[in-house]
């Protein structure tokens, strides 16, 4: 199972969310955009624990079911046609999301995440924890 985190996802992880955890543990790859890794960084920068937090994640980087991917013209495209769909459908979701969506696809992944707003993407596989 290939899974990709959503920024919620991680969090949830690294809090401890059994049903999150046990999920990510029955996967045998599990992939982080850049653009998650970016709002993570940016929540570190604006806590207390910055330090802590970027060791943890870079820790979660490390381990050998994880892989870091990058953002291509397949993916730009994706994010295009997404973006454009939502906003014919006056159902715009945040932008970061939409990238994240678009990575998700083009992985033949399945996202993970807290937000339900991600059911407005079609074809879109996800799995939705609270």
């Amino acid at each position: 199972m290939k899974l990709l985190l959503d920024t919620n996802a991680y969090v949830g992880f690294k809090s401890g969310h059994t049903e999150i955890v046990d999920y990510l543990t029955m996967s045998n790859l599990i992939l982080i955009s850049p653009i998650v890794s970016g709002e993570l960084m940016f929540g570190f920068r604006n806590g207390s624990r910055f330090d802590q937090n970027m060791l943890e994640l870079n820790k979660f980087l490390s381990h050998k079911a994880v892989d870091t991917i990058q953002i291509s013209d397949i993916t730009t495209d994706r994010y295009s046609r997404i973006a454009t769909h939502l906003r014919k459908q006056g159902t715009p979701i945040p932008s970061n999301d939409i990238w994240i969506a678009a990575q998700t696809m083009e992985t033949g992944a399945e996202l993970v995440t807290m937000d339900q707003h991600f059911k407005k993407i079609p074809g879109l596989i996800f799995r939705f924890f609270q």
